[in-house]
């Protein structure tokens, strides 16, 4: 019987051992190899990847930032930053001190028109893009940081709230600074690297105390990669979101509250796409391309967390008090952003093209919208308009929203304005109509019913002793005009 054939293997070292990674995430956690760069310059693509979104972002928040009118939570800036110490600042929402704090400063310094006001929003979605690009370059490839930017910058939504005098696009850029600091204080949680993470993480909090639900996802990470640091980066984490756990807990101790929105209901969840992204066509197009990259890889595992459990922990806590706010998501964009150009980075360069064109043809609707006077929900100077218009001598002016009263005194000049008949008695006064002959009511939302609950006395006397003589329903307002029964028009 004849031996077998025998076949003399070489060794194979362990280094020539490989795993083709279908990803391109093929890396030990914590190695520092990169993936496979462009063939073009590195150091142009590293520059575009930041510069080229950054521009992109501020022209497009530029353009048209001062045709909407302020909507009332911006009126509510400008209240806070043009009135007397103390009395502007906020009496609901206690997590927007901070910001009002800030933007009396910025106020003083630069003036309070509707454009100075949305200035720190605009430079700060651009200081953003250019660090999303930055981020997604030093986490996949140049090539990519410059498609995320891109991608980005074009999303309606972050030019929309580039262009308002709220705490969002502050706490979008917080979101974005923390992230970035997260992977060196992961890597090495020395003093010096963990110290600017919280830093940023002060700064999220101030802006946008929700916005914090990013450190559950950054937990995440770090009990997932690194677990030893999990100690050094909790207590950074936690030094950070102390002054605005202190801002909530004596806020809410004396009577204030957090963030007051919705509670979610499967109408609100599923409007959510829509108003995040600021097209709902948007919204599926990213979390299309995102789902290529969700797997909880090193290269993604940050941007996946970042992605999903923001929001998961929202509707958690939205079960228990009313806190639910597309807008509250916003941080949560450069993550999708940056799954979306990870998954276009790994098919031809010609799609790098077309799909940043084919996303900017979708939002361009949105976008131009955006520029409209009402384009932000509410067409503040255009009531004002109506009003000052018609307003005879002798008007009165009832308001079902306290905003409502600042929009008057932001748009209408004094010796124009109807007189405000229930400043002194917010609760109502029924005697305070006595001798008006005509009302203007002034409620925000689209309303059938002009007449607002302003105690029983009163109401009951605009409602039997007035009549509705018009009404106008500009965006997000309803305006009426009444008139007394023995008055004629």
């Amino acid at each position: 019987m004849m031996d077998a054939d025998t076949m003399v293997l070489p060794r194979i070292g362990a280094g020539d051992i490989r795993i083709e990674d279908p990803w391109g995430e093929d890396r030990a956690v914590g190695s520092r190899t990169r993936a496979p760069r462009p063939p073009a310059d590195t150091s142009r693509w590293r520059l575009a990847a930041w510069l080229l979104p950054a521009l992109l972002a501020g022209a497009l928040g530029v353009v048209g930032a001062g045709a909407p009118g302020l909507r009332l939570a911006e009126l509510a800036t400008w209240r806070a930053a043009t009135s007397p110490w103390p009395h502007g600042l906020p009496g609901g929402d206690v997590t927007l001190v901070p910001y009002h704090l800030l933007m009396r400063a910025w106020a003083a310094a630069f003036g309070a028109s509707d454009l100075a006001l949305r200035v720190p929003s605009l430079l700060a979605v651009a200081a953003a893009a250019a660090l999303v690009g930055a981020l997604a370059a030093r986490t996949f490839a140049p090539g990519t940081g410059v498609l995320a930017g891109v991608i980005f910058a074009l999303l309606p939504s972050v030019t929309r709230y580039a262009q308002e005098a709220q705490p969002y696009a502050l706490a979008l850029f917080a979101a974005v600074l923390a992230t970035w600091f997260l992977p060196p204080a992961m890597d090495r949680p020395s003093l010096r690297r963990l110290a600017p993470y919280a830093g940023a993480v002060v700064l999220l909090g101030l802006c946008h105390a929700v916005a914090l639900l990013l450190l559950v996802a950054h937990g995440w990470v770090v009990l997932a990669f690194r677990r030893g640091a999990t100690g050094r980066w909790l207590a950074a984490a936690a030094l950070g979101a102390l002054p605005a756990a202190g801002l909530l807990w004596s806020g809410v101790r004396a009577g204030g509250q957090i963030a007051p929105a919705a509670r979610p209901d499967l109408s609100a969840l599923a409007a959510t796409p829509g108003e995040l992204f600021g097209v709902a066509a948007l919204g599926a197009v990213l979390l299309g391309l995102a789902l290529f990259s969700l797997p909880l890889r090193h290269a993604s595992a940050v941007c996946t967390a970042w992605a999903v459990v923001p929001p998961l922990g929202l509707l958690l806590v939205a079960q228990a008090t009313p806190v639910w706010s597309p807008s509250s998501l916003l941080f949560t964009l450069p993550a999708w952003a940056v799954l979306a150009a990870a998954a276009l980075s790994r098919v031809r360069a010609r799609w790098w093209v077309a799909v940043p064109v084919a996303l900017a043809l979708i939002g361009a609707p949105a976008q131009a919208a955006l520029r409209a006077p009402g384009g932000h929900g509410q067409a503040s100077r255009e009531v004002a308009e109506i009003v000052g218009a018609r307003r005879l001598p002798g008007d009165g002016a009832v308001y079902g929203d306290a905003d409502a009263r600042t929009l008057v005194a932001r748009y209408l000049p004094a010796d124009r304005r109807p007189t405000d008949l229930l400043a002194a008695a917010p609760g109502g006064c029924a005697g305070c109509l006595w001798g008006v002959r005509r009302l203007w009511v002034i409620r925000p939302g689209d309303r059938t019913d002009p007449v607002p609950p302003v105690g029983d006395a009163t109401e009951r006397l605009l409602r039997t002793g007035y009549r509705v003589a018009q009404v106008w329903h500009p965006e997000g307002f309803t305006v009426a005009l009444l008139v007394d029964e023995r008055a004629a028009l």
